[in-house]
């Protein structure tokens, strides 16, 4: 990518490389959906909820060069902002984070250069969400552009409670009061406890059918026994 700023510096060079982070997304995101439509195919039930794409607006991109510290330039741009493009898969529950986080790294023309587990590792806030950081190449007709894209794998619980924090922040441009800050923690300890307590009841059902399957399965065999 810093290669492809290099040979770009003319008038065009931001839409060529917007055309580049665009093109990223494109890619990921076909590449998900076939991942998800495989494991529909395979296992009868799909992991992802949802799958939301997104490009920073060039406001996001300068604001977050100053507070890194970093001159306004495409170059610095395109090395120190890593989440320019972005995808955000929504699941059902927790263990299916996991699932799809090692499915996209098995992805051979993906690179996965950084992984932030928030799950795990919660921040202060009580923000919980698994990050990926990945690279994928860009075949343009005269080259190929290794291109990084930040995947955020988080549940519906997660998505709600990360959606609220984001927009009662904005309002505050970052200084909320510490009795809302304490609130949205508790909020998400909330969150938290329901994401456990859908994915135990998820596994209790799954468990009843599969008994419930053993059953008629050994109901037939005695039946043919006695024919």
């Amino acid at each position: 990518m810093e290669h492809a700023i290099r040979n770009y510096e003319d008038v065009d060079s931001w839409k060529t490389i917007m055309f580049l982070y665009n093109s990223a997304l494109k890619e990921v995101g076909t590449k998900l959906e076939i991942l998800n439509d495989e494991f529909q195919h395979v296992h009868q039930y799909n992991p992802i909820e949802h799958i939301k794409t997104r490009v920073k607006t060039p406001e996001s991109i300068v604001k977050k060069l100053r507070k890194y510290g970093y001159e306004t330039s495409i170059e610095n741009m395109v090395k120190y902002v890593n989440d320019i493009a972005g995808v955000r898969l929504i699941c059902s529950f927790t263990s299916d984070i996991y699932r799809l986080a090692e499915m996209i790294g098995n992805q051979s023309d993906l690179k996965v250069l950084a992984i932030k587990d928030y799950i795990k590792n919660p921040k202060d806030s009580g923000y919980k969400s698994y990050h990926m950081l990945v690279s994928v190449p860009i075949f343009l007709s005269d080259s190929v552009v290794d291109t990084k894209v930040e995947i955020q794998i988080r549940t519906i619980a997660m998505d709600f409670w990360a959606s609220l924090e984001h927009k009662i922040y904005y309002k505050f441009e970052g200084n909320a009061p510490e009795y809302i800050s304490k609130d949205l923690k508790e909020c998400a300890e909330m969150v938290s406890t329901l994401d456990d307590k859908m994915l135990s009841l998820n596994e209790a059902i799954q468990k009843s059918l599969e008994e419930q399957e053993e059953l008629k399965t050994e109901s037939k065999k005695e039946e043919s026994v006695h024919i």
